[in-house]
């Protein structure tokens, strides 16, 4: 059995006792890290090798962004892809060694305030980020878990109310016909929605400008695919609900998939 775990965490550093806290409570053979918000030679290795996790791989840069990969298990690193084509840290792909699967981890860009490309920039360098891992995934032949904050609610159901969020970045037709095609483009297999079938409730994200707790106005945002192969061997998907009521926790929480190994 292997399990595997994605959190965007918003600053690994500031963040530290709850990843370790995360890593205890759980134990995931790997955890796929978003946001950590930090340089590669900042990265705190330290408390993940005094937990036995030894293989690290990492994409990051100062102050924004960022990725790492981190595991008990043998990988070797196959990739860094540069989907925003701005030289943003956003990806890092890794092969779990004598498993019979990569693992890649992203973190898409959120797309600004306003869904309107020509307005926004940054909503069509979203856009544009989206048709190149979808170019990406129609190349892919291997057996590939696709991780991370997608920062797209695709259903209807995966928003705490589609008609007041169906204009707001995250839940626009528009991005949600771009996550479409990159689904298409491999075939990927969904393990949020194989396990906790729509229209079940099934967020991820939660503003820090919302009383959430009071009125639990979620979004699911954090994503697992697989490639058909992978998803066949996958047992369980969980949501790691409680770790939105630590003190001072991640606006999103970790996701945990476990497969036959």
């Amino acid at each position: 059995m292997i399990s595997i775990a994605t959190w965007n965490i918003n600053s690994v550093r500031l963040r530290i006792d709850q990843v370790e806290r995360l890593l205890v409570e759980h134990a995931p053979d790997v955890l796929c890290l978003q946001e950590i918000k930090c340089t590669d030679a900042l990265f705190p290795r330290a408390m993940f090798e005094r937990l036995g996790y030894g293989h690290i791989a990492i994409s990051g840069q100062k102050g924004y962004h960022g990725v790492a990969t981190i595991s008990r298990l043998p990988f070797a690193e196959t990739a860094r892809h540069d989907w925003q084509a701005n030289g943003e840290a956003r990806h890092v792909g890794v092969e779990l060694t004598g498993h019979a699967m990569f693992v890649d981890n992203v973190y898409i860009p959120a797309g600004g305030d306003l869904p309107d490309r020509e307005a926004n920039p940054k909503f069509g360098q979203k856009l544009d980020f989206l048709d190149r891992m979808a170019r990406w995934a129609e190349t892919l032949d291997r057996p590939t878990l696709l991780v991370g904050d997608f920062n797209i609610a695709p259903l209807d159901c995966d928003v705490y109310d589609h008609k007041a969020l169906i204009k707001v970045v995250s839940h626009t037709p528009v991005e949600v016909a771009a996550l479409d095609r990159l689904a298409a483009a491999h075939g990927w297999v969904d393990l949020g929605r194989k396990h906790i079938p729509a229209p079940q409730r099934n967020y991820s994200w939660w503003s820090y400008r919302s009383f959430w707790r009071d009125k639990d106005q979620g979004r699911r945002l954090d994503h697992m695919w697989a490639s058909p192969a992978v998803a066949a061997r996958s047992c369980d998907h969980r949501l790691v609900e409680e770790t939105r009521r630590w003190d001072q926790p991640s606006d999103h929480i970790p996701l945990l998939t476990r497969f036959d190994a």
